[in-house]
């Protein structure tokens, strides 16, 4: 059981002059689950070497469980200053694939080539194809063997546009995943704000916000039974 999990490489919040990146939970949680059932965790990035952190993840009101457990974990440290790049891969050795969340997505994975012919890959195949908040962001550009968008009839879940709304970052992000999703023809749900939602559909899991990073792991590793 090999899954790979895909980080963002960018760190600029728009030109906003802030910094984002990848979200702290929505890492270490799936990390920490998929390990924990015995699975081979492989890290990559669009430019490979260490992701940048969303500094609002690193705040104290952000940390978990899982965020603690990593702050303890030099090994885990490592993987991730040493991501692999992902135009590198081959899809064929890896059992599913997991996107980590946070805004950074939404200006690189969303558009990467390698990113979409790796989901494509993935799901073509068969094999699981997972993303939490905002995440389900990278599979806007990606589509089935029909040439339908991929999501297109897919139940389907991201961060919501009250969620963006929220953090007030409504008007800075490229698009609004929830918006983006239903253009796109995917069945589009979700539960109250910061709540935890995962949302399957054959080998697509999608999960709502940082809350719900466990349990689309957990949707994942039950596909991989």
């Amino acid at each position: 059981m090999h899954v790979l999990m895909i980080l963002t490489s960018h760190d600029q919040l728009g030109d906003t002059g802030k910094k984002t990146g990848f979200w702290l939970e929505e890492f270490a949680a799936p990390y920490y689950a998929f390990l924990d059932a015995g699975a081979k965790v492989s890290l990559a990035s669009p430019l490979g070497g260490q992701p940048p952190l969303d500094p609002k993840s690193d705040e104290p009101s952000s940390q978990t469980h899982d965020t603690e457990r990593f702050r303890k974990d030099s090994a885990a440290q490592a993987a991730l200053a040493s991501t692999l790049k992902l135009n590198t891969l081959q899809p064929a050795e890896y059992d599913a694939v997991f996107y980590v969340g946070g805004h950074g997505p939404l200006w690189d994975l969303a558009e990467d080539p390698a990113s979409i012919a790796l989901i494509e890959a993935m799901y073509s195949a068969g094999k699981p194809v997972a993303a939490v908040c905002h995440g389900p962001g990278v599979l806007r550009r990606p589509r089935r063997q029909d040439g339908q968008p991929l999501v297109a009839g897919k139940n389907v879940t991201g961060f919501t546009n009250s969620e963006e709304e929220a953090v007030q970052l409504t008007k800075v992000v490229p698009f609004l995943v929830e918006d983006e999703l239903k253009r796109l023809g995917g069945n589009y749900s979700k539960v109250a704000d910061w709540q935890p939602y995962a949302v399957v559909d054959g080998n697509l899991v999608t999960g709502q916000n940082p809350a719900s990073s466990v349990a689309v792991a957990k949707e994942v590793l039950k596909l991989l039974a």
